[in-house]
């Protein structure tokens, strides 16, 4: 029996890994739950699941589910409790699905804590993969990628010698606005973006992928996860969401992962590795899916992407800069303060003002997240829209 902390249970990713942890709970087991605010769902997943601990980071809402709880699960409340759950010493295998750079304290806790790795957070490599990376080999931990990407070229690696690998592809869908122009995106609204054509995800994360956000956040993450250089990631736009990810060999083969598009499979395999179990989903129909497009991504409209590439390239810093900015834009967005493309500029701004940085702990990290956010917000408030 394998014991799951999820961070994150009431999100997309999380309620998804419960359903996974519901249909082998023979071999699975949620054994610590964290949530945010969502004390509805949160209440209805302790009456199903039983976890040990529960932790709530709105002090607020946790003070309301404690007061009105009677059960034998043990709740800790406060932003504070994310690191504690995830260093818990009644899970082996800790997901961390919460968005944002909050996801990095509770990876870095639960490294520490020798526990495996579900990774669902890209912000954590984004943001901090280097320290992630030499925490996770000092302590002897394996890292898990929970995006289905990532989890595609992990899959394809196992099938050749390391030293075969060419090149990595990262397949985008383009999202709801492929094929627009610069002037189109000017006008686009939260609800635009949200409008997915292939997936389900949370709010930011769909804002992001329609932004090639997401994307770029992904590029740096396969950088710092299978030790890639950035010429050698490549990124083409597949709107079927078919093939989660391919790779290039060095004779020119080609290896893909393909799939429906749900994340059940990659969270399942996170858990599961090295063995594949069952799983409850649709298969994939060639008989209905007949059609797989592939093309590049338009850069100079989404330039979010080319970004990525020289914030990588930057190194240190420059990629939590990234990071950091787009997260405050995507915010401001939200709340109606700045347009869509004002997204590109914001980060933009950020980025190629920056002068990179080391970050050699954690203290450096929080100190360069601050600082940029600061900028990052002064900027936006310069911006009319």
């Amino acid at each position: 029996m394998k014991k799951i902390a999820v961070l994150g249970s009431t999100g997309s990713i999380g309620t998804q890994a419960l359903e996974v942890i519901r249909e082998h709970s023979d071999k699975l087991q949620a054994t610590v739950l964290v949530a945010h605010r969502n004390t509805d769902l949160l209440r209805q997943q302790i009456e199903e699941f039983h976890p040990e601990l529960v932790a709530v980071t709105d002090r607020e809402a946790g003070k309301q589910l404690r007061a009105t709880y009677t059960g034998p699960t043990k709740i800790i409340i406060g932003p504070e409790t994310l690191t504690e759950a995830a260093a818990a010493a009644n899970a082996e295998i800790v997901l961390v699905a919460i968005s944002g750079a909050i996801g990095i304290a509770p990876t870095l806790a639960a490294i520490e804590a020798h526990k495996v790795i579900a990774l669902a957070n890209k912000e954590t490599m984004v943001a901090a993969g280097d320290l992630v990376n030499r925490k996770a080999v000092e302590a002897d931990v394996t890292i898990y990628p929970v995006d289905s990407e990532h989890s595609a070229i992990f899959q394809c690696l196992q099938a050749v010698p390391k030293d075969a690998l060419a090149n990595v592809i990262l397949t985008a869908s383009g999202g709801p606005f492929r094929g627009y122009s610069a002037a189109q995106l000017a006008n686009v609204t939260v609800a635009d973006c949200l409008k997915h054509p292939t997936w389900q995800m949370g709010q930011k994360i769909t804002i992001d992928s329609a932004s090639l956000f997401n994307k770029g956040l992904e590029v740096i993450e396969a950088h710092h996860l299978f030790a890639v250089d950035y010429d050698k990631i490549e990124v083409v736009v597949h709107p079927q969401s078919i093939v989660h990810s391919m790779i290039r060999l060095r004779d020119g083969g080609v290896l893909a992962q393909l799939g429906v598009p749900d994340m059940k499979l990659p969270i399942q395999l996170a858990f599961s590795y090295p063995e594949r179990w069952t799983i409850n989903n649709a298969p994939l129909h060639w008989d209905t899916q007949r059609t797989l497009e592939f093309e590049p991504p338009v850069t100079d409209v989404f330039r979010s992407l080319p970004l990525a590439y020289q914030a990588g390239r930057m190194g240190q810093s420059a990629t939590l800069v990234y990071n950091a900015a787009n997260e405050e834009a995507v915010k401001a967005f939200i709340a109606d303060k700045i347009s869509f493309t004002d997204l590109f500029t914001v980060t933009e701004e950020m980025v190629v003002t920056h002068t990179p940085t080391p970050l050699r702990d954690w203290q450096d990290i929080v100190m360069a997240d601050r600082a940029i956010r600061n900028r990052a917000t002064e900027f936006i408030a310069t911006l009319s829209k």
